[in-house]
């Protein structure tokens, strides 16, 4: 039985018939191995474990309302995994009003004088919302390479989730991470 946080396969597939699923392992075999990876790339770009496992869930949903267009499990994961960091990427976009509102937030707690400890956590949490920004200005194939390494995933694993050759990854990989530094830099400086 196909379960994604407690919604039934009816339900993900918005009124595909169960059975349809039921006929298709590949599906809770593919969730069981690559969702908690995703929730756990999408939690680091976005920041929020919650708006993290809602991206996650909509992106397996649309897999399993276009099972017929993916035709294996390589192309099903490097789908899947696209999918839902390029949904990452434009939630990143579009959440500046609410990092605003938390910046001020964390500024006034500050001068009311609550410690160092808040001061770490505010420096920290620029940091993220810097790389953040960064990622969400590159191309999405370097951003993707990006986060799926900073998640730990080997080159193997990454040449399958983007549906490259795995003898095309470090490069990739390394011309990624050029342009994040250069991208950075011109934004923040030299405050690495």
């Amino acid at each position: 039985m196909h379960v994604i946080e407690g919604v039934q396969p009816e339900e993900l597939a918005l009124g595909a018939p169960a059975a349809a699923l039921g006929a298709n392992d590949w599906f809770d075999a593919l969730f069981r191995e690559h969702y908690p990876r995703i929730v756990s790339l999408l939690t680091r770009l976005t920041g929020n474990r919650g708006q993290a496992e809602e991206i996650a869930a909509d992106a397996f949903s649309k897999l399993a309302r276009r099972p017929l267009l993916l035709q294996n499990d390589e192309s099903r994961t490097a789908w899947v995994y696209r999918v839902a960091i390029n949904a990452g990427l434009d939630a990143v976009r579009s959440n500046s009003r609410r990092r605003r509102t938390e910046e001020a937030a964390g500024a006034e707690q500050l001068r009311s004088g609550s410690g160092p400890d808040v001061l770490e956590e505010m420096l920290r949490r620029e940091r993220c919302e810097r790389v953040r920004g960064v990622l969400s200005t590159m191309k999405p194939r370097d951003a993707e390479l990006l986060l799926l390494r900073s998640g730990g995933m080997a080159y193997r694993e990454i040449a399958q989730a983007l549906g490259v050759q795995i003898g095309s990854v470090g490069t990739l990989l390394a011309r990624a991470e050029r342009e994040f530094e250069r991208r950075y830099r011109s934004r923040y400086g030299d405050d690495l």
